[in-house]
Order: structure tokens, then sequence, then C-alpha cells
């Protein structure tokens, strides 16, 4: 157990780097590609089952909706699984009970709206029982009742449930607004594709608006194509899913009653960093980046569907623990939250953290509440302080045209 903090694991299995891809014939191959199946199963293209919830979530009174995003519990049996990559002096007790204490910590210092659980919320390869694994993972989340919602990353399938198995098991919670698939997409691929409306203030002319569009996506786990090595990736299934849906949100936003002239905005949440993530160094993010970007090994241009779209202002991930910047490119936001769970690998001396963000609304000049006028983000260390670092604007109706 002393030896616990030097050891370095990595419990993401970072075998390759990204791959360079050159010429036409290669670009029409990538195409091709994004066809490739992450093992769909005609129980995935079934309807997802009712959410639990029964209210809609909406901005409160303060108008504002506040979001917890937690990355990389890598929760696997609690008291007896230990810490990695602590301090010496943490080593002693310390075990998924911590990352556990850690979610309590912040939803009493936060009370966020929404709680966002990005991927390996479980470490399937050490867990005895991924769905008690599950239950605990969450647990703190559904015990205080507030709505939450999950993506799996890559290794939430390596116990005892298949990745199918672990999104109906993730559906089926209390107090989650999780979705198995769309109902209205008959063929795509992964486990775990949805989104969220989030309306204005009840009361307000924008109460049954969404204002605030949430998507999320299933990043897969490792590439099923066998001359391609490294981490999945958002297929052209996917891309369409999204296109359409936020396309349809759209023309809805900008529809009377109070039609606004453009888009409301959208955030994006999923596992694995698009290769994009690469594009920025310490002169122009937020943050820290201490390790390489996993992304896949191939662009299934999925960044590009993004900036065509118009709608989505800022990205969320994680994957990379030791990374939890932000840095803006082509008008989105692209961000890591940084590594939250104390199974996760981690680097001793450097806290544990969770991104949270806040969408704030405008006052109309009748006094009222009116749409999105701005998105800011912070991390909380998990120190004695429960720290707030690296506070930054991601987005501003003021530096866009009109909404």
């Amino acid at each position: 157990m002393a030896q616990v903090s030097s050891v370095v694991y990595n419990n993401k299995r970072k075998l390759w780097v990204p791959l360079p891809l050159h010429g036409f014939v290669v670009a029409v191959a990538v195409l091709l590609l994004c066809f490739a199946p992450i093992n769909v199963s005609a129980a995935a293209r079934q309807q997802s089952p009712p959410l639990q919830l029964s209210q809609k979530l909406r901005f409160d009174r303060t108008g504002e909706f506040k979001i917890l995003q937690v990355a990389d519990m890598h929760y696997a049996d609690g008291k007896t699984t230990p810490c990695l990559n602590v301090l010496p002096s943490q080593v002693h007790g310390c075990s998924d009970l911590n990352t556990s204490a850690f979610i309590q910590r912040m939803i009493d210092a936060e009370k966020p709206n929404l709680i966002v659980f990005t991927g390996d919320n479980i470490f399937g390869f050490e867990a005895k029982d991924s769905a008690k694994s599950l239950n605990a993972a969450f647990a703190p989340a559904i015990a205080a009742g507030i709505p939450w919602a999950a993506v799996m990353g890559n290794h939430d399938q390596e116990g005892t449930l298949s990745r199918e198995g672990v999104m109906k098991h993730i559906v089926g919670l209390k107090h989650t607004l999780s979705q198995f698939n769309p109902s209205e997409a008959h063929i795509i691929d992964g486990f775990g594709n949805y989104n969220l409306e989030v309306g204005g203030v009840e009361g307000s002319g924008f109460a049954n608006k969404s204002v605030l569009n949430l998507y999320f996506l299933d990043s897969g786990d490792y590439s099923t194509v066998p001359s391609i090595p490294g981490y999945g990736w958002i297929k052209l299934s996917q891309q369409l899913w999204f296109q359409r849906t936020s396309a349809k949100l759209q023309r809805a936003y900008m529809r009377p009653p109070m039609a606004k002239k453009s888009f409301a905005p959208g955030l994006m949440y999923f596992h694995i960093p698009l290769p994009e993530f690469g594009s920025f160094d310490a002169s122009n993010f937020s943050g820290v980046r201490q390790e390489g970007i996993s992304s896949a090994s191939i662009n299934s241009g999925f960044f590009t569907t993004m900036v065509e779209a118009g709608d989505v202002k800022a990205v969320f991930t994680g994957h990379d623990h030791l990374n939890d910047f932000c840095g803006q490119m082509t008008g989105i936001q692209l961000c890591y939250a940084g590594g939250f769970g104390y199974h996760a690998y981690g680097k001793a001396g450097w806290s544990r953290r969770a991104r949270v963000v806040v969408a704030s609304l405008e006052k109309t000049d009748e006094g009222g509440w009116g749409a999105v006028k701005s998105i800011k983000t912070w991390k909380r260390l998990d120190d004695e302080h429960l720290t707030a670092i690296d506070g930054q604007v991601l987005w501003s109706k003021h530096l866009t045209p009109e909404l």
C-alpha cells in the first residue's frame, strides 16, 4: 500500500499515438470508416425507456442553470479499492469512498441543477460486480435527488456487463435523465446518444422554449477496425443524428412565441477528446496540459460537423486525467474536466478536480428573464478549501450576433 503513490499506473491503456492522414485515398477511407459500427445490436435501436424524472430541466429563479461535470471516477469495489497516485501521507485509508466524498462535497458547495458523468464511471476490469459498482458510483447523486446524466468511457464495459448492459443499467437508476438511445434514430452507433432541453424560468416568456441544449454522445471505447489502432470515434450515424436534432431545436427556437433571430447555445458532452484538442499550447488555453491528447487515431470530422451546425459553444470531455484546460477553436471551446476519481491514475500532489459550468440568462426590459447571455466555467479542487480555479467566460451573447 505504501508504494501506491509512486507507481505509474496508467489504467487508460495509452498504447498508441494519433496517425497522420494524407491523400485523397486515405480521406475516402476515413469517410468509409465512419460507417463502421460499434457493436450495435438490434436492442440498441429500440426506443429508450421513458424518463424517470417528471420535471423539466429549466433555469432557476435566479436566472442560472449550473452543471457539475464529473470525469473518470474509475470506481471499482468501494472501501477495498485503493487510491492511485496520491501522496504517501494520503495512502492509508484512501479508497473509492474518497471519490464519493468528493462528489458530496461538490454537491454541497455548488448545488448544481444537473450532474453530468462523462465516462469511465467505473473501472470495469477491477469491479467484481459492474452493476453494484455503478450503483455505488452514482449513489451520491441519487441520494441527493439531483437530476443527472451519464455517458460511457472506454473502461465501463470491461467488467461483468457489456457496453449495452452498462447503459441499460444506467438508464434504470433513480433520478437519471440518461437515455439508451434516441427513439427517433432507427440506426445509430453506440449506446447513450441523446439530448436534453433546458427551458427558461418558469412563468417567463421562455418557459416553454429550450434556451440551452445539451448533447450527449458515445465516443466509443476502442477501434473495431483491425487496421486502425487506438480508441473509438464518433461515427457518421451519430453525426447525422446530431445534425438533425440541432436543426430541429433551432427551428423551434426561432419560431413564435418569443421568436429569436439566431440559435440557442448548445453544450456537448462525451468521453474521448477529439483530435482538435491537440491544437493548443500554453499560449492559447486556460488550465494545464500534462499529458498527450489520447484521441482516436483518425479524425471522423465531428468537429467540423459541430462548426457547421452553429449552436455548440463548448465541448466537455474526460479521458486524459492530467489535462484540465479549455481552448477555443473556430468559435467552440474544447474543455477537459481533469481527473476526478481516486482509483483513476493521477499525479501525486496534483489535486483531483471537477468542472462547473453556469449558464446565465439576460434580463428583459420588463424585468423578466430572457435568453442565455453567457456561459462561464471554473474548476474546484478536492483540497481543504475546495479551491476554485481558472474561472473564465466560455461564451457571451455580447460577442456574437443578436439572439
